[in-house]
């Protein structure tokens, strides 16, 4: 079972977030509601975690396909729910970039399989309500 440890480290709502690894991530509230810009504010890092748990399961399919990826980006947006408490995701969009010998319709279909089966964060995010959309580039 996973193990993470909060501990406040910077004014009222700095935090860091360690895991039973040893690996540190730091999260704050908005300068607005009384945060001092500290770290990563949690919500974003539901879609900073959407970004990697999809990333590595593309990286995975396209390797067994021996696609050779020499780079990878992706750029992640959302829009949350306005005037309401909680203020969920509501629509997130997605850009997988991949640069290198990379054929489109296996980057498609990789992404495809990630967002639509593998990937517990976009699984987790929808069940919540958000609608995920994605176009995938590849670049030579």
């Amino acid at each position: 079972m996973p193990k993470i440890e909060l501990s406040r480290v910077s004014g009222d709502f700095g935090f860091e977030a360690t895991d039973q690894y040893g690996h540190t991530i730091k999260m704050d509230s908005s300068p607005e509601s009384g945060g001092l810009n500290y770290g990563v504010r949690p919500m974003q890092m539901l879609l900073m975690g959407l970004g990697g748990c999809s990333a590595i399961d593309v990286l995975m399919i396209l390797k067994k396909q021996r696609q050779e990826v020499r780079d990878y980006k992706m750029i992640i947006n959302g829009d949350r729910e306005p005037n309401k408490e909680p203020s969920l995701w509501k629509e997130i969009s997605i850009e997988f970039h991949l640069y290198g010998n990379v054929d489109l319709d296996k980057a498609q279909k990789a992404a495809d399989i990630s967002v639509g089966k593998y990937c517990s964060v976009a699984k987790t995010l929808e069940l919540a309500g958000a609608e995920i959309k994605y176009k995938v580039f590849v670049h030579p």
